[in-house]
């Protein structure tokens, strides 16, 4: 009997889509680390990658920093290092990341083209450390394609490579050469228009600094105008922009479906990352990439807060708007003062998955026998023999194998933000009277951290602000004014903002303000002022928060605050200023706008912080205090998952507040998970970890 043809159809999707549905491979953790045959002072591939699935590793990045060794001479190509990975590697069933080696360029083409040894202010870099080039410049973009195109033509088949990196924690390491001088003058010509319109902008008759030709461009090496150098830092993240971007369009030429490009972005550094990256827009970086990378790398031992994972795990997942993200890089074992204890490298793998990362790396598997980063030790040390952290990788291996599918893919919904800027950031350090951008910033991202505060990021481009109870704004000091009115429209619309002192100053070109201050968020806050000072022991009264003694004083910067409208929660406590407001809230619409006008310490913050929360109406543990973490999401099977981290050296008891649910790493291989209802106590062990995955 024939069927009608829409009868035939449905059974013919019904036959086919179980069949996909069987056949499609469940998502699952990537365990990682960075692998360098390269490197290596003996033949023992085969040993590494028995070593690798013995402990659970099933992803190896390789290739990103060995040019030198894949084009021995201009055109010359060797490639069998690469080979010999991948083929290993699938035999194993490990996949591999294959990046872009354009990082370190080899001998040959710096003496080849001298011209691509980038041109600072303090002179042209000479060749020997790796990211010493122009990025810009013709000759090495022509070398580096050359390189990209015919390793990746190379590899593209191979059925091990999953997904590719673009260059290497890329900045764009200060060059300001004559060329790049003039591509500059080129974007200020596209942007402004006329030499009136910059002159205006940037202030420029101050110095007799005018440009009244443009053939009279100076170099912006020597500027003393805030606005001019700030526009240059701002033209030199955007060469990183379109240098990734230029990468990543070649590569989208020869992966295939399903494999993804990425991009290892750094932090700022303080001997460890800290905060933003002053050299990079990472959120216009990440839009040229499939999936955000980061490398983080934090004190250890008795210094191991979580702090440094968990920042940069909110900033990764918040370059594209809350998608997963992968740690491209994190320490092993690293420099000696970070060794871990037992239980750390447990913690910290966990503490990454716990922000919704997908993936965690070491750099590096092996410790190196030369060279610049001789004792920055891998996974293995340099005996290649397994140690304490590698058995300790074998039980995160293990336990990802047994209980990823429940961790992967967590969704992270949160009720509070911190909106960054590039711009404010390049502009306040400027002029930072003791505080940088980065140490007003991470004190308060540091207090809602403590506080078991979830937190997203972001920065002037992100979309609607309205998902967000409160928004925390640290010291934007220069801001366009569509940006302050979309926080003004936010507040007015029921949301809550922590504006910081110096916010609202200068506008986009850091030309300050010129009505009194904060300018156009004066309404907004309530208040006004137009004097400033560096305290010496001010103490703060009035507020009523549980702070005193040194804790209880403005430091590095105090605003003279006088309220308008606003109510008054804090004044300096000294015989001239005792007048003058500290710490403000005003109603504003169906919002309301919060102003510090002083840098408070750490107790203080926090102390800010739970009042504001409690304001805006954000729920959290408050009985939950670090040393004790918990961050939670939603899984891919639709679960609401709650991680408990203990930073500490002690063991530590949690009361389990949240629905019935199991404790994944309770059992053992094989063993259904461990009930756990509410008021239940988890018990954990010193730098210990517990999941709850919610019925």
């Amino acid at each position: 009997m024939k069927l009608p043809l829409l009868t035939t159809l449905l059974l013919t999707l019904a036959a086919i889509l179980p069949a996909q549905a069987q056949t499609a491979p469940d998502p699952k953790l990537l365990y990682g680390v960075a692998y360098y045959d390269e490197y290596m002072p003996a033949e023992r591939l085969a040993k590494d990658v028995a070593m690798m699935k013995a402990a659970g590793i099933n992803v190896v990045r390789i290739g990103e920093s060995t040019w030198g060794t894949m084009e021995t001479s201009p055109g010359v190509f060797d490639f069998s290092h690469l080979d010999r990975v991948l083929a290993a590697m699938h035999e194993a069933g490990i996949g591999v990341i294959i990046g872009t080696p354009t990082y370190a360029i080899p001998t040959w083409l710096a003496r080849q083209h001298p011209d691509i040894l980038v041109a600072t202010p303090a002179g042209r870099a000479k060749y020997g450390p790796r990211q010493n080039m122009d990025i810009t410049n013709v000759h090495f973009k022509q070398a580096a394609e050359r390189v990209i195109r015919k390793m990746l033509a190379h590899v593209r088949e191979h059925p091990a490579v999953i997904g590719y990196q673009v260059d290497n924690e890329t900045k764009h390491y200060n060059t300001s050469g004559p060329n790049v001088q003039k591509l500059f003058v080129a974007y200020c010509k596209a942007k402004f228009g006329t030499l009136a319109a910059l002159n205006d902008a940037f202030g420029l008759n101050y110095w007799s600094n005018r440009i009244n030709r443009w053939q009279d461009f100076p170099s912006t090496d020597a500027s003393i105008n805030a606005s001019l150098s700030a526009e240059f830092a701002k033209f030199q993240r955007q060469l990183v922009t379109g240098y990734l971007a230029w990468q990543a369009r070649i590569v989208r030429e020869y992966k295939r479906p399903g494999q993804f490009i990425t991009h290892n972005f750094d932090l700022d550094w303080k001997g460890h990352s800290y905060g933003i990256q002053t050299e990079v827009d990472h959120f216009a970086a990440a839009a040229a990439l499939d999936v955000a990378g980061v490398d983080i790398y934090h004190p250890s031992q008795d210094k191991l807060t979580g702090l440094e994972i968990s920042f940069g795990g909110d900033l990764a997942r918040s370059m594209k708007a809350g998608k997963n993200y992968y740690v491209m890089e994190t320490q092993a074992q690293g420099f000696p003062d970070w060794t871990p204890y037992p239980g750390q490298l447990r913690l910290q793998a966990y503490s990454h998955l716990a922000s919704g990362a997908n993936m965690v790396s070491y750099w590096h598997w092996h410790s190196i026998h030369n060279a610049f980063e001789t004792y920055w030790k891998g996974l293995l040390s340099h005996d290649f023999a397994p140690n304490a952290p590698y058995l300790e990788a074998k039980v995160i291996g293990a336990e990802f194998a047994r209980v990823g599918k429940h961790l992967v893919n967590l969704r992270k919904e949160n009720q509070v933000a911190i909106l960054f800027s590039n711009e404010a950031q390049t502009a306040l350090n400027h002029f930072p009277h003791g505080l940088k951008y980065n140490d007003i910033l991470r004190p308060f991202y540091d207090g809602l951290y403590h506080m078991n505060v979830g937190v997203d990021l972001l920065d002037p481009g992100s979309g609607s602000f309205d998902q967000y109870k409160l928004i925390i704004v640290p010291a934007l000091y220069a801001a366009a004014d569509s940006l302050l009115d979309k926080l003004n429209a936010y507040a007015r619309n029921g949301g809550h903002v922590l504006y910081t002192f110096r916010s609202g100053f200068s506008d986009q070109n850091v030309k300050v303000r010129h009505g009194r201050q904060p300018g156009r968020i004066a309404e907004a806050a309530g208040i006004s002022y137009d004097q400033f000072t560096i305290p010496h022991g001010v103490p703060l009264a009035g507020h009523g928060y549980a702070v005193s003694g040194k804790d209880n004083e403005a430091h590095s910067w105090m605003e003279l605050v006088t309220p308008a409208s606003a109510r008054v929660l804090a004044r300096y406590d000294h015989a001239a200023w005792g007048k003058y407001a500290a710490l403000t809230e005003n109603d504003y619409g169906r919002g309301m706008v919060s102003y510090v006008g002083f840098m408070p310490s750490g107790p203080m913050i926090s102390a800010i912080l739970a009042d504001r929360l409690g304001k805006a109406g954000v729920a959290y543990d408050s009985a939950l205090k670090f040393p004790l973490i918990s961050k939670s999401g939603v899984n891919r099977l639709g679960k609401r998952v709650h991680y408990y981290l203990n930073y500490s050296a002690s063991t530590a008891d949690v009361i389990y507040t949240r629905k019935d649910g199991a404790s994944l790493l309770a059992p053992a291989a094989g063993q259904a998970p461990a009930a756990v209802r509410q008021g239940d106590t988890l018990k954990l062990e010193p730098w210990g970890v517990a999941i709850v995955e919610e019925q």
